[in-house]
């Protein structure tokens, strides 16, 4: 089983490893970039893929094999926004375009920090730059370590500082920081995306019917994300500790 190298990909994938248990498979994980893991999944090195984000932030790395995997029903539904901590005023920032107001471009640090640049918001937001202006009043991206992110974020609300930050949901950083989504009139940053697990056919049988189903019937939603998701960054507990924490505390919603 392979899984994005970020900490709500291990989230999923921690709850999904747990599925397979529960129906005898002894799991082996691998995890990486977006694309490293997509090119693992094409070429038969993982069976199972948690997961691929379906249509916009992942459909690029899917399509070009997509008639030789099972996608299967969606785990959650995560989207992609830019947001602001909740003390920068609605009325003064309430749209990614009012970044460039110079009263407000004046205000904002200018660096715009991400994770990785294979990732949908990580495209996304270096697209935005140009499009909304950003790169005329100074503003940068720059995509990064997830734990740079992380840490950036956590720095500047301690600060007090006006920034903004591509986001997403689920994240453990909305649950946290309750940061505020700005919006974003050009639709840039894709859809809702449906976060799909995805099986090689040839793993299928390999995989059992009744593996396959479960996983097939497998609801998280954004919000059980999260909460799996700020066990492990919050809480400090592994992935596997952190999936078991919820799914003991979630008996009827989640059952394996």
């Amino acid at each position: 089983m392979g899984n994005i190298a970020l900490s709500f990909h291990r989230a999923a994938a921690a709850v999904v490893r747990r599925a397979l248990e529960s129906h005898g498979h002894r799991v082996a994980g691998a995890e990486g970039v977006h694309e490293e893991m997509f090119g693992l999944l094409e070429h038969g090195r993982v069976d199972v893929l948690v997961s691929a984000w379906l249509p916009s932030s992942h459909g690029r790395y899917l399509s070009g094999f997509r008639d030789r995997v099972q996608v299967l029903s969606p785990h959650y539904q995560p989207h992609c926004v830019w947001a602001v901590p909740r003390y920068v005023p609605f009325d003064m920032v309430g749209e990614v375009s009012d970044l460039v107001r110079p009263e407000i471009a004046g205000r904002m640090t200018k660096a715009i920090d991400g994770i990785n640049p294979g990732a949908g918001i990580s495209r996304f937001s270096a697209a935005m730059v140009g499009a909304y202006g950003l790169d005329k009043a100074g503003y940068r991206f720059t995509p990064g370590a997830e734990g740079d992110f992380v840490a950036r974020v956590g720095r500047g609300i301690a600060a007090g500082e006006w920034f903004v930050i591509p986001l997403w949901r689920p994240q453990f950083l909305n649950r946290l920081h309750h940061l505020r989504p700005l919006e974003e009139p050009k639709g840039l940053l894709g859809s809702v995306d449906d976060a799909c697990p995805v099986i090689r056919n040839d793993a299928l049988e390999r995989v059992g019917p009744e593996a396959v189903a479960r996983l097939d019937a497998l609801a998280l939603g954004n919000d059980g994300v999260e909460e799996i998701d700020a066990l492990i960054n919050v809480d400090g507990l592994s992935p596997l500790q952190a999936a078991d924490r919820y799914l003991a505390a979630h008996p009827r919603e989640v059952s394996l």
